[in-house]
């Protein structure tokens, strides 16, 4: 337990509510958590199922029904056969890469993955007491592995790599040319690959495939949570090579038996034409807010040589300003009233130098945000 660290933003988003207790009104760009709610045709398919009593267990993999419709998800949205049988419905992502990492990883171990990167990706590979091998990664490949770095870093003992794209907290994508040749190198050393896409229906510029496109091989997971605007549902989904479903099949009735069935009925109506239309609005309004913010912040100084392509964070370097960006996020919430992410969340790679904002709230919002900002850099 003492390797496994807290969510720093979680004790900045405390600090931020006791603000606003006492009366500060307080702009919120901290937290990864789209502020819209979820589509209304989701909630009406969650209250018909409650009300038809669907309260019982559902299969450990999920839903037949709902394996069917991720499997159509994917032949709609990629031109990728992905047979149901090979999907296995989670509690959330993290549920998901638990089973992932679960069914590959032995005691020693090394996983490799980026750093900056999701915390939780390293605290589960340590949960199973392998090594979470983080990857320094900058604006030269934007903050993403290659081909080339996984075989600098690959070791005897390396099982596994961990790739997110988009990712948090840096929104950039794997190009599918790199996501090949990574591909490659990690199957030329007899290692598997995960692949985290739950961004992946938020991309902004250019379309981009799933990684399932490639291979049957992968370990893929994506998520209820961020596109369709699910978080508190806990719902998410991996897709795995046939010949470990059974495995994951085996862990995930020992961890968490099933996903939450409420949750399952809910999602099937996620794919209905009439919520497809509803988030593809949420989509644009992400956009609508990326493109604001990301000039916005450099004018006001801070470096973001990457420009996100998808996700909803941008990842700023505030070395003009600060060399410790987490006093800066502190004191940027108590005196300007703005709420963003310190790096060292995401791991061990110069965390002192990065803030993370999230466009998770409103464009007026963001704007007043900026505003701020602006005043108190001016001031400092």
């Amino acid at each position: 337990m003492a390797d496994i660290e807290p969510f720093h933003v979680m004790d900045l988003l405390a600090r931020s509510r006791a603000l606003e207790a006492a009366g500060q009104d307080i702009v919120h760009m901290e937290i990864g958590e789209p502020d819209f709610v979820t589509p209304f045709p989701i909630r009406e398919a969650a209250k018909r199922a409650l009300d038809m009593g669907k309260t019982h267990y559902t299969p450990t993999t999920g839903l037949p029904a709902l394996r069917e419709a991720i499997s159509g998800f994917y032949q709609i949205e990629y031109g990728v056969n992905v047979a149901p049988e090979r999907i296995v419905v989670t509690p959330g992502a993290s549920g998901a890469l638990l089973l992932a990492l679960g069914v590959l990883v032995n005691p020693g171990e090394r996983v490799l993955m980026a750093d900056p990167g999701y915390p939780c990706n390293r605290h589960f590979a340590r949960l199973l007491e392998a090594e979470a091998a983080g990857v320094p990664v900058g604006p030269e490949s934007d903050y993403q592995l290659t081909s080339a770095l996984l075989e600098q870093y690959w070791t005897v003992n390396t099982t596994a790599v961990l790739l997110a794209s988009p990712s948090n907290p840096t929104g950039t994508v794997v190009s599918m040319d790199n996501l090949a040749d990574m591909r490659s190198v990690v199957a030329a050393h007899g290692g598997r690959l995960i692949v985290d896409e739950i961004y992946h229906g938020l991309i902004y510029d250019d379309t981009i495939n799933s990684a399932l496109s490639l291979s049957d091989e992968l370990f893929v997971i994506n998520s209820f949570s961020k596109y369709f605007c699910m978080t508190g549902w806990r719902l998410g989904w991996l897709v795995a090579p046939i010949d470990y479903v059974r495995e994951a099949d085996k862990l995930a009735q020992n961890i968490f038996l099933a996903a939450p069935t409420i949750s399952q009925y809910a999602a099937l109506a996620a794919f209905a034409p009439e919520s497809r239309e509803i988030l593809h609005g949420y989509h644009e309004a992400f956009r609508q807010r990326r493109d604001f913010l990301l000039p916005a912040l450099r004018e006001l100084g801070f470096d973001i040589p990457a420009t996100p392509a998808g996700a909803f964070y941008l990842y700023a370097d505030c070395t003009r300003f600060t060399s410790d960006s987490y006093t800066f996020a502190l004191d940027v919430l108590k005196k300007a009233g703005v709420a963003i992410t310190p790096g060292r969340d995401f791991g061990a790679n110069q965390p002192e130098r990065y803030l993370r904002f999230a466009y998770t709230t409103s464009l007026d919002r963001l704007e007043e945000g900026v505003a701020r900002l602006a005043t108190y850099l001016r001031s400092s």
